[in-house]
């Protein structure tokens, strides 16, 4: 394949003239992407290199709160689910850095979030693949190779593109229109707190009824906030569906059932499936009941207000205040005021960074996504040959398992497996009391 040179004088990331081409890049190197390359480690015909525009490893930094556990098993690591002897599983990672014994005496459930994102971190530097502060403005294709561009040039080549871009904030539209200074992201609480003087008694509103908007509410209390209003969509606030048969729905079997489903069909079960993904943890539910009816005991009133079935419609900004007013299912608005807004309103797939060439020669559906195969490649003009794969972004084409943790190894399996066109990695999925088809 012919050399290119670069768009810009930057100097490229090796130190020859030349840019350098990798077998596979994936851009972002979170969990997803993480997976893949540990995965296909030692498997793939040439280099594999993960591209990050952060400055290092980073997990939700903002969310890392005291006592906040991610909502999966330990063992739905990187790796364990498709090779539970590679190097970079969590039980290894605990092993070789002397904290296995620790954490297995505080008798976890689930891995606490601050031990996985040191685990992801752990992993990237493991790997040594990772090329962090490259922030990949562009995707374009160029005869036979795909070209990585940052900012006004060409950052790297690939024949193989592995997306794993994460997801963003959801910003309902009438509260992005709010100054700044009065709505803050549930990511950002940490430091907006830091920065910012409020007073124990003033009112505190956050918007989101799922775990993070729990978890915010649960660091407001321990902060001694007493007058915090806790907003959500839905008729409760509805605990995660953690059962047997709702686990069902994370498996290799099901994802198999799902996507043969007819789109419709796809997604009103997505829809209907909702709560196995975005519910509360109920650990996380039963601490903050409980530290309402503790402070009751002590103080005669509970700090937390809960208000389900409204929606935020409208909020105004007045002498440093700001009025959310809601829209109450049963009829009628209602409004709160307070200093600062605390978001935890879901989150979004990241805007796809491919060239407008490059859209053209890809199959869409209705919504303008690309239409995503069973192996997570996407229908383009110029597969096999050159071929891109996207993560975390087939929650209708797949079901609720893809933006999800729990299926991570397989989805890296099977795109290795793609890659190679032979199973590297059995996914086995048998013994399945479910019949589904």
């Amino acid at each position: 394949m012919r050399p290119l040179t670069l768009r810009s004088p930057r100097q490229p990331l090796s130190d020859s003239g030349v840019i350098d081409h990798f077998h596979v890049a994936g851009v972002g190197a979170g969990p997803a992407n993480l997976s893949f390359a540990a995965l296909a480690e030692h498997h793939l015909p040439g280099p594999v290199a993960l591209f990050d525009g952060r400055e290092g490893p980073a997990w939700h930094p903002g969310l890392l709160y005291p006592g906040a556990q991610l909502q999966t098993s330990w063992i739905k690591d990187l790796v364990s689910l498709a090779d539970p002897c590679n190097r970079l599983s969590f039980l290894n990672y605990l092993v070789t850095t002397g904290r296995v014994y620790g954490f297995l005496n505080a008798q976890y459930t689930a891995i606490p979030r601050l031990e996985y994102a040191r685990y992801l971190a752990w992993a990237s530097d493991q790997l040594g693949t990772v090329h962090y502060g490259c922030h990949i403005t562009e995707i374009d294709f160029d005869e036979d190779r795909f070209l990585l561009i940052a900012g006004n040039e060409v950052l790297a080549t690939a024949d193989h593109v592995v997306m794993g871009l994460g997801s963003q904030p959801r910003v309902p539209e009438c509260l992005s229109r709010a100054s700044l200074g009065s709505v803050v992201l549930a990511e950002n609480l940490e430091s907006e707190l830091a920065a910012t003087t409020l007073a124990p008694y003033e009112p505190m509103i956050v918007v989101g009824g799922g775990q993070t908007g729990a978890e915010c509410v649960l660091n407001l209390v321990s902060r001694g906030f007493r007058d915090i209003r806790w907003i959500g969509r839905r008729h409760w606030f509805a605990p995660l569906d953690d059962s047997p048969s709702a686990n069902d729905f994370y498996r290799p079997s099901y994802l198999r059932f799902f996507h043969g489903l007819p789109n419709q069909k796809r997604l009103d079960y997505a829809a209907d499936q909702v709560l196995t993904s975005d519910g509360v943890s109920m650990e996380t539910l039963q601490a903050l009941y409980r530290s309402n009816y503790e402070a009751l005991l002590r103080e005669g009133r509970s700090p937390v207000m809960m208000l389900p079935s409204r929606t935020a419609v409208d909020v105004i900004n007045s002498h440093g205040t700001t009025t959310l007013w809601c829209e109450r299912e049963w009829g009628g608005r209602e409004r709160h005021t307070a200093r600062l807004i605390i978001l935890a309103t879901g989150r979004e797939p990241r805007p796809l960074p491919f060239s407008l060439a490059m859209l053209e020669l890809m199959d869409t559906d209705a919504a303008g996504e690309p239409l995503l195969e069973q192996d997570y490649s996407i229908r383009w003009k110029h597969e096999p040959d050159n071929r891109i794969f996207l993560q975390n972004r087939g929650r209708i084409s797949h079901g609720l398992a893809d933006p999800n943790l729990s299926l991570l190894s397989v989805r890296g399996a099977v795109i290795v497996n793609s890659l190679l066109n032979r199973e590297v990695f059995s996914i086995r999925d048998e013994h399945v009391s479910t019949v589904w088809s």
